[in-house]
């Protein structure tokens, strides 16, 4: 089943808001197994003047936050139908984090994660987000519920 989310549904899910949210549309995701996730890079990033005024770069640690969101989507899309209250997602780990090209303004990142596993309330994920094609980074990312967020 590969189904998609606007960013209505988006914010429906995610706790995230601006400027922190970093996924504007879910392309499609298949529960409890993978998710494509969309983020529209624009010349108006907050962190652009800072990073870097003669050449705006976004930060790798914000390529691998959208990423980390789009597993908090993945897991919360997976347990909506089974809790009214999904709880919280916490970042617990990354692992194996490369850079291979600057994502710049104009850029369209297409972030896709796979479920790897899921133990003990530990769920790890393999996450890639690529421009155009290529990819521009990747990333083992490992979230669990959090304790005090249980139905």
């Amino acid at each position: 089943m590969s189904t998609v989310m606007d960013i209505q549904q988006v914010l429906k899910l995610l706790p995230h808001r601006y400027p922190f949210l970093l996924i504007d549309r879910v392309l499609s995701y298949t529960p409890a197994q993978s998710l494509t996730a969309l983020k529209n890079v624009t010349c108006n990033e907050p962190f652009f003047p800072g990073h870097f005024p003669q050449r705006p770069v976004m930060p790798g640690v914000l390529i691998v936050e959208a990423m980390a969101q789009a597993t908090g989507l993945l897991a919360y899309a997976g347990s909506q139908a089974q809790s009214a209250n999904p709880g919280l997602y916490y970042l617990v780990g990354i692992d194996d984090a490369r850079f291979k090209q600057p994502v710049q303004p104009g850029d369209q990142l297409i972030i896709e994660v796979v479920l790897e596993r899921n133990m003990r309330d530990v769920w790890k994920f393999n996450g890639t987000a690529k421009v155009d094609g290529k990819l521009a980074a990747s990333a083992v990312i490992l979230c669990a519920r959090g304790k005090d967020e249980v139905d």
